[in-house]
C-alpha cells in the first residue's frame, strides 16, 4: 500500500512528454515515474499499425519457410536462401517483441 506522497517540479513540456510516454506504455504518470526511477522495465504498448505489421511479417516468415521446404530437393541453393530470409524475418520479429 502506497501511503507516502512525493512531488517534483518540471516544465510544461516535460510534463507533456511524461504524459505521452506514460500513455504509450499504458501506465499512469506516477507509475511511469516510479518505474523509471527504480530502473524497472517500461514496456511500450503496440499501436494498431504495429500489430498489423507484426502479423504480416509472421505470415511472410511462414510462407518463405514453406517455399524453402518446397524447393529443397529441386534447388537446394534457392531453398537455403529462402530459409535464410525467413530466419532474418524471425530475428526481426523477436526483436520486435522487446
Amino acid at each position: 500500500m502506497k501511503k507516502e506522497f512525493v512531488q517534483f517540479r518540471c516544465s510544461i513540456y516535460e510534463k507533456k512528454l511524461l504524459r505521452v510516454k506514460a500513455d504509450r506504455s499504458g501506465l499512469s504518470i506516477s507509475e511511469y515515474c516510479r518505474r523509471a526511477a527504480f530502473d524497472d522495465r517500461i514496456i511500450e504498448r503496440l499501436t494498431q499499425e504495429q500489430i498489423e505489421m507484426y502479423k504480416m511479417l509472421t505470415k511472410y516468415e511462414v510462407n518463405f519457410k514453406r517455399i524453402g521446404n518446397m524447393y529443397r530437393k529441386r534447388n537446394p541453393k534457392l531453398a537455403d536462401e529462402v530459409v535464410h530470409l525467413a530466419n532474418e524475418i524471425r530475428n526481426h520479429l523477436l526483436s520486435f517483441r522487446k
